[in-house]
């Protein structure tokens, strides 16, 4: 247990700064933004961008993670386009002969399940939550249609495919030597958002329910009231040691709980201060968020959440 502690730190402290938007591929050769890494024995992760979803970075800008479980890998998330899964199928066999037995889509999310259209050709078994399988089977087209503007040639044999299983709250998976709870928690940061844990490792695949590295971004309907409660009541109940969020890099719950409750926490108080004040929905946007302006994608995305929490607070 030492000597993965030790590789996890050294990990935490050599990778972020590898995340950087401006840098294209860190994999050459592959449509994969980044080479899988093992983050605990038997538990692989290919860490995508903390960019938006570009041509350069072929959309892989989430993580797209795996475990070998000794009877078989089961493999969290679909990717956002056929070639991404199909890469990561090539990473995987490069590291075991296991078949790939099932896919895990975290959410309803194009980064998610677009990628689905490869492991239906493969005849694998495909799980979402019910509400994410709803989200994907009313936005599907434009998501897929998204995806082909920015991804161009590189969208090529992907199409909708939705998951072939669903579940409400709990999904649980014996496999060879992991016992593994896919766990719907409660509301969070997109409908039907799920964690897969490893209760005998103490490691999370948060998905989208964790961020750190990047800014977190707030849906027109992410709730966050809601994603608040969930965390308190059901994330921060599991006390993992390790935590492979959605985006950015294997951590811990101190990172993963700075930069998402305690972000989500001091954007509502200040939208609450505002509102006090009787500030407008225009003066909203541009309410202090410099404690989180080095994340990646602050730019992008600060202006947005702050109109987003002003709206929803405005009614609570």
């Amino acid at each position: 247990m030492m000597r993965i502690l030790a590789i996890l730190s050294a990990m935490l402290c050599a990778l972020p700064a590898l995340a950087d938007e401006n840098i294209a591929d860190q994999y050459p050769g592959s449509a994969l933004y980044s080479k899988p890494v093992e983050v605990i024995p038997h538990v692989w992760s290919a860490i995508g961008a903390t960019a938006p979803p570009t041509y350069e970075n072929t959309g892989h800008n989430n993580n797209l993670s795996f475990i070998v479980t000794g009877d078989g890998v089961i493999v969290i998330n679909g990717g956002a386009a056929y070639i991404l899964a199909e890469a990561l199928h090539g990473e995987i066999k490069k590291i075991t002969n296991q078949p790939v037995k099932l896919v895990i889509n975290e959410n309803g999310q194009g980064h998610s399940m677009l990628g689905n259209s490869y492991w239906s050709e493969q005849g694998v078994p495909i799980l979402a939550h019910v509400d994410a399988a709803h989200e994907f089977e009313e936005y599907g087209g434009q998501i897929l249609e998204g995806m082909k503007r920015y991804n161009r040639e590189k969208a090529e044999g992907t199409f909708l495919a939705g998951p072939t299983e669903t579940f409400e709250d709990d999904y649980i998976v014996d496999m060879g030597d992991f016992h593994i709870e896919v766990r719907y928690l409660g509301p969070a940061h997109s409908p039907g958002d799920v964690s897969v844990w490893l209760p005998e490792q103490s490691l999370v695949i948060a998905g989208d329910m964790a961020f750190h590295e990047r800014l977190l971004p707030i849906f027109d309907d992410t709730m966050t009231a809601d994603w608040l409660e969930t965390w308190d009541a059901e994330f921060e109940a599991l006390n993992a040691t390790y935590v492979i969020p959605g985006h950015g890099h294997p951590t811990n719950m101190a990172q993963v709980r700075r930069y998402t409750k305690d972000y989500l926490m001091y954007l509502r108080g200040k939208i609450g201060e505002h509102l006090d004040a009787g500030g407008d929905l225009a003066d909203a946007y541009y309410v202090d968020q410099s404690p989180y302006s080095h994340l990646h994608t602050f730019d992008e995305l600060a202006t947005k959440n702050a109109g987003r929490v002003y709206e929803q607070m405005e009614f609570e």
